[in-house]
């Protein structure tokens, strides 16, 4: 097989979707197919191109997200005539990647990592011109023809039908964890003599930070003790800046640590000496931090929404309705021990690859 990925970010950069396709297209290339990944170019530093056993990566240098819906386009048209088949995702990767597929009568496959729908209305951070923007550009590409829409868990393929996709065009394939790199899971209790509650992640506006902040000033105002970790990385600045606004408006300064950009190793220790993660997200398409923190054995508050009840076990507490005050009452919760149980569930990488290298064999066939 000839492959050709449009992804908006691949290896180096950091990240569960970024390990997923790098373990996937190396055991694409192992097995003696040949790929090409057309990719944003995150650090000057990084090479525009580099070649090496059947993998061609091209990095392309764009000012901001947005703008890789177009610049990769031309790299698309250049490069799609020689492949089989066009892998993308959403959002900003997936016009020029069907563009190109179309155009040249190639197969394109889509993994969308959630669907939202009606909630871009709902969400913080934005203004109405923005949420109605991306809104339309999702409505956008669940229109689009793709050969197949693959969902990264039962409640992203729900999303999909309800928004229109054809049901025979959707396939579920959950995202996939490697576990060798969480051996050094927790297996007794931590005692922190501050009860520790740590947030980590994107900085995105589905996150649900704003009501975690809320939940964090409740608990203030009872005069419960606790200290807020959030680890996050410093993009995008301006919603950075309004994060750590609302932080001293709700008086939160001096309970608050903050990281950046930690390594996997060092954001690992920070998780095992915490004594929950927090996951208030107002949608998750599947939640890498969710499979990462039960992987090291962290216990977990979250809400409810999209796959967060596929993927979170272990230890956990449900958000009994998605406010800041049900997400204080699951945060005091925890600092009794009131944590539920069920069993754990795990997440294989390689069975992701699996499914995805049969996915693209029964789809050239066709």
């Amino acid at each position: 097989m000839r492959l050709l990925f449009v992804l908006e970010n691949y290896y180096p950069n950091i990240g569960g979707v970024e390990t997923l396709f790098k373990q996937l297209i190396g055991q694409l290339v192992a097995a003696g197919h040949e790929c090409t990944v057309i990719t944003s170019l995150l650090q000057p530093e990084h090479p525009r191109q580099e070649q090496k056993d059947g993998l061609t990566i091209i990095r392309i240098p764009v000012p901001n997200r947005y703008l890789f819906t177009l610049y990769a386009l031309w790299p698309v048209l250049r490069n799609v005539r020689s492949c089989d088949l066009v892998q993308t995702t959403s959002y900003n990767a997936a016009l020029p990647a069907f563009i190109g597929a179309v155009l040249f009568r190639r197969k394109v496959v889509i993994t969308f990592h959630e669907a939202w729908g009606r909630l871009w209305f709902r969400l913080p951070f934005m203004s109405r011109f923005s949420q109605l923007a991306h809104y339309l550009f999702e409505q956008l590409l669940l229109r689009l023809p793709f050969d197949l829409f693959i969902a990264v868990s039962q409640s992203t393929a729900g999303h999909l039908a309800r928004e229109g996709v054809p049901a025979k065009r959707i396939k579920t394939i959950y995202n996939g964890l490697d576990y060798s790199e969480f051996m050094d899971r927790l297996d007794t209790e931590t005692v922190n003599e501050i009860f520790t509650y740590t947030y980590f992640g994107r900085l995105g506006i589905s996150k649900g930070l704003d009501v975690l902040l809320n939940a964090a000033h409740i608990l203030k105002e009872r005069s419960v003790d606790f200290r807020l970790q959030l680890i996050t990385p410093l993009e995008p600045e301006p919603l950075l800046a309004q994060i750590k606004k609302l932080t001293d408006e709700y008086g939160l300064k001096s309970r608050t640590i903050w990281h950046h950009h930690l390594s996997f190793t060092a954001l690992k220790q920070v998780l095992l000496a915490s004594d929950c993660v927090v996951i208030p997200s107002y949608s998750e398409g599947f939640c890498y931090a969710a499979a990462e923190a039960v992987a090291l054995g962290v216990p977990v508050i979250s809400s409810s929404q999209g796959a967060l009840p596929e993927v979170v076990s272990g230890q956990h507490i449900f958000m009994k309705s998605f406010s800041a005050e049900a997400l204080a009452e699951s945060m005091y919760a925890a600092t009794n021990g009131e944590w539920e149980t069920r069993p754990l569930r795990r997440f294989e990488l390689s069975e992701t690859v699996k499914a995805y290298i049969q996915t693209y064999k029964g789809l050239i066939k066709t």
